[in-house]
């Protein structure tokens, strides 16, 4: 039995896929939503306005807030409450850092933009290969 979840989401449709799958299939878990935003750099596509921003963490806090907002309807639809957490940085780097304070993940199987994945490559691929704890990937 899973009792701490953590779910890696963007604004995709696929990260809301494995969302739904953790509360769908684990409705007494402890669902943590963890939102990455990329440190500000000119090879990382959205992100790159950060840097134009007096206060990065604000600046990333409000960015995350519409996928959080979009989490926690999912979450409302079924009876549940979520944490959320905003990371700066290599999204498969911030999710690795924190996946020992659950009992597993679940991430969708692709998200981001065309170029974003491109450019960072497959995070739920990385993710699945060098987590400690188990993986789900949904999609």
């Amino acid at each position: 039995m899973l009792s701490r979840i953590l779910v890696p989401m963007d604004d995709s449709e696929m990260a809301q896929r494995a969302l739904e799958y953790a509360l769908e299939n684990h409705p007494d878990a402890d669902i943590a939503v963890l939102h990455v935003v990329g440190e500000p750099s000119s090879m990382w596509g959205a992100a790159t306005g950060l840097a134009l921003e007096e206060n990065v963490e604000e600046a990333a806090e409000a960015r995350a807030e519409t996928v959080f907002d979009r989490a926690r309807e999912l979450a409302a639809d079924h009876d549940v409450e979520i944490t959320t957490e905003v990371q700066l940085g290599d999204p498969t780097r911030a999710i690795l850092n924190r996946v020992e304070d659950f009992d597993a993940v679940v991430i969708g199987s692709h998200g981001g933009s065309m170029a974003d994945r491109l450019l960072v490559g497959n995070v739920a691929q990385k993710v699945f290969r060098r987590s400690p704890v188990p993986v789900i990937v949904a999609r």
